[in-house]
């Protein structure tokens, strides 16, 4: 809602214009903007044969999400139905969105909010509600709906249990289609001229998917809606089990999704969603969150078959980007973690742990592997190091001459503790080095790419001792890794 005022404060002069201004962040919810892809689009065949496929852009809400439309209504019908009284509390099972669209609402309007998330939503997810003045019950989320510790029996159970307290189950809440069907429904029409031929959408409570189609086919009888779908998911005919991709998909069928408005889903993996999502924000620029990825994955299949058909320039495809991707960069876009959770393959050519000993340059040769024994002299091993000029050794339980493999390393002496445990008192000299080592070095796979060494010793770790079939074939330290990292550089290389 946009206030226009004749009239200046005091003291103030006015040109003659009007001030505008929104009344409060509530009225800036909606008329987010269509924009058009037109590079991810590229390798979908000839431009003249593919059809116009645009984005409502819904992390330009205030909250960051499409979520932000269904928070004040759902609240105001509460009040309206005596539901929700003033000085009451808020309880809500959430992936994260429909919560800040909550809390934003409930900040104005002075509740106090109870939001309970399953423990694989985002770490920025939680923040931000605390931010707004929420609580946040974290639950797991390998469980069935109906266990008990589910955050769907948990929510249940809060909002039983705390005097006052409203649930507005966004799940089986009407307003939460309705929303949609009177505002996100028509604002894409009138945005296209009704020309829109495809709608695209991911569901999780499915309120999106079934507001907005509603009102398009009231306009549109033979409009395509077509619904983007996580594996793990009912809704596409999948088994239910564990994925990744936040805030799409379900175990169950909410009441809140008519699956009759739906003429076609597009089941899209974890993998998939998340590389689309990447992209769309390295080549569109449009910061993305991981269900974004699962409706563009849905948009550009359609997208593709349109054009491939001959179908596709008298076509217009409207995907929902539901959210914004700063809930997610320490997941989505932290390479680290997509590359546990097996979303980036490690290129063949990526630096391995090994490299660090084929590419560092010591001053003298040095036997692949030193290492001192727990029953030697703190003087031997002394001279040791200063034999090959090293600052730190593995320490082996092994009797001397014996083979040393992995499990016999029990600890570590280095230069630099030595030397404190020597000045304090010189007769450690005469000691054996197991009654004065340090704790072990972390073991690593020679085989493991250097990022995993980078994170042991930029975490603590002097050295890492590295391993091949339960063998010890080498250490590498923290130098080691600075002369690796200085000579690919400066040969122009480039680390996986």
């Amino acid at each position: 809602m946009t206030i226009a005022a004749s009239h200046p404060p005091a003291g103030r002069h006015s040109p003659g214009g009007r001030i505008e201004f929104a009344e409060t962040v509530l009225d800036l919810v909606g008329n987010t903007p269509l924009v058009r892809l037109g590079r991810v689009t590229r390798d979908l065949g000839p431009i003249d044969r593919q059809p116009l496929v645009l984005a409502k852009l819904e992390m330009l809400n205030p909250g960051g999400s499409v979520k932000d439309r269904i928070g004040l209504p759902m609240i105001e019908a509460a009040e309206r139905a005596g539901l929700l009284r003033p000085g009451g509390t808020i309880v809500e099972p959430t992936s994260g969105n429909t919560g800040h669209g909550l809390a934003i609402a409930a900040a104005l309007k002075g509740y106090r909010c109870v939001f309970v998330m399953a423990d694989k939503q985002s770490a920025e997810k939680q923040a931000l509600l605390r931010a707004y003045g929420a609580e946040v019950v974290v639950c797991p989320t390998n469980v069935a709906p109906e266990s008990p510790d589910s955050y769907y029996s948990v929510a249940a159970r809060l909002a039983r249990d705390i005097p006052g307290a409203f649930m507005p189950g966004q799940y089986w809440n009407q307003e939460n289609p309705k929303v949609h069907e009177r505002t996100t429904g028509p604002e894409i029409w009138r945005q296209t001229a009704g020309r829109i031929t495809h709608f695209v959408a991911g569901a999780g409570t499915g309120g999106t998917i079934t507001g907005v189609a509603r009102f398009l086919r009231s306009q549109r009888a033979d409009l395509v809606v077509v619904g983007g779908d996580t594996e793990g998911s009912v809704f596409s005919g999948d088994t239910p089990r564990p994925y990744l991709t936040e805030g799409v998909g379900e175990d169950f069928w909410p009441d809140t999704l008519d699956p009759k408005l739906v003429d076609r889903w597009v089941r899209v993996p974890d993998a998939d969603a998340f590389a689309a999502a990447r992209r769309l924000t390295r080549e569109e620029g449009i910061l993305s969150g991981e269900s974004c990825g699962t409706a563009l994955v849905a948009a550009l299949t359609i997208a593709r078959e349109l054009t491939q058909s001959g179908a596709g320039a008298e076509s217009t495809v409207v995907v929902l980007l539901p959210d914004t991707g700063r809930n997610y960069l320490s997941k989505l876009y932290n390479d680290e973690w997509m590359r546990e959770h097996g979303m980036v393959a490690r290129p063949a050519s990526v630096a391995r742990v090994r490299d660090l000993m084929t590419d560092h340059h010591h001053g003298a040769p040095v036997p692949s592997l030193v290492v001192v024994h727990t029953t030697e002299t703190v003087a031997s091993a002394i001279t040791r190091l200063q034999e090959f000029g090293i600052s730190q050794m593995p320490v082996s339980e092994a009797a001397v001459g014996a083979a040393v493999d992995a499990t016999s390393l029990v600890g570590s002496v280095s230069d630099r503790g030595l030397l404190d445990r020597a000045f304090r008192d010189p007769a450690v000299i005469g000691r054996t080095v197991g009654e004065v080592m340090d704790r072990p070095l972390p073991l690593v796979d020679e085989d493991a790419a250097v990022e995993e060494s980078y994170g042991l010793l930029s975490g603590g770790a002097q050295a890492v001792v590295l391993v091949r079939d339960g063998a010890p074939t080498g250490i590498a330290t923290r130098l080691d890794l600075l002369e690796f990292l200085n000579h690919t550089a400066g040969a122009g290389g480039r680390r996986g």
